[in-house]
């Protein structure tokens, strides 16, 4: 009986996706579990508790690279993007790239017209 389900599941292609096995999917959650203790560690530990690293622009770019790689492990592995064909990657890594300019862009003008409107009141009579 288990020869019959195991058959239809490789005829209908119920196998496991690219190799994402129990061993794979515990390996990518020890890993995301890692990088979130590095986390909670630095923000708690290393700059609230101890005060050894004060706050600032290194330490922001550190918990964005670690952000990055969360986010890098959770689109490859559990949104199965690792396991596409590589022109659909890319096709999805361009669009992600013009959100993010968009965005940045979104940014810039948004703090040069603060400031231009600051600097210069709407209604200057009253």
């Amino acid at each position: 009986m288990s020869h019959h389900n195991e058959n239809i599941a490789a005829v209908h292609g119920h196998e496991e996706h690219g190799g994402m096995d129990k061993k794979g999917i515990w390996r990518v959650f020890f890993v995301l579990l890692a990088l979130t203790a590095l986390e909670f560690l630095i923000a708690l530990g290393f700059v609230h508790h101890w005060g050894i690293i004060e706050k600032g622009m290194f330490l922001n770019v550190v918990y964005i690279v670690l952000t990055l790689a969360k986010a890098y492990y959770i689109v490859a592995y559990f949104m199965h993007l690792k396991f596409e064909k590589s022109s659909f990657i890319v096709c999805c890594s361009v669009g992600l790239l013009f959100i993010v300019y968009f965005i940045i862009l979104l940014l810039i003008e948004g703090d040069f017209l603060l400031d231009a409107f600051q600097s210069h009141p709407v209604f200057p009579n009253n």
